[in-house]
């Protein structure tokens, strides 16, 4: 195997696992965001905890994070729950920053 070789697999091993650990801190910030969420609505315990996997589950209907704010906009609407789009945003963006920490010192 040619130096150029091993390289280039060096690289798509490193791809594959930052798409890894994307995706691990994905699903931990929506779990994260989950249950945030439910502790805003009044939800606790096992039905918070089943609350933070609907908006897990939210994240794969389409690309990006947009499918997971509308869920948990529209459930904070129905709830009555006072939380501005920017105070929504804000909270995903912290949880994101808390998810990548934890799953690094988790490695």
């Amino acid at each position: 195997m040619s130096s150029f070789e091993k390289r280039e697999e060096g690289f798509e091993r490193k791809f594959v696992h930052d798409e890894e650990l994307r995706f691990k801190a994905n699903a931990r910030r929506n779990k994260l965001l989950g249950l945030w969420a439910a502790e805003k609505m009044g939800i606790s315990g096992d039905a918070a905890e089943a609350y933070a996997k609907e908006v897990i589950k939210a994240d794969f209907e389409e690309a990006g994070d947009d499918d997971v704010f509308r869920k948990v906009r529209g459930d904070f609407d129905a709830k009555g729950v006072d939380q501005s789009d920017h105070q929504i945003r804000r909270t995903m963006d912290e949880l994101m920053a808390k998810a990548v920490d934890q799953i690094q010192n988790e490695a």
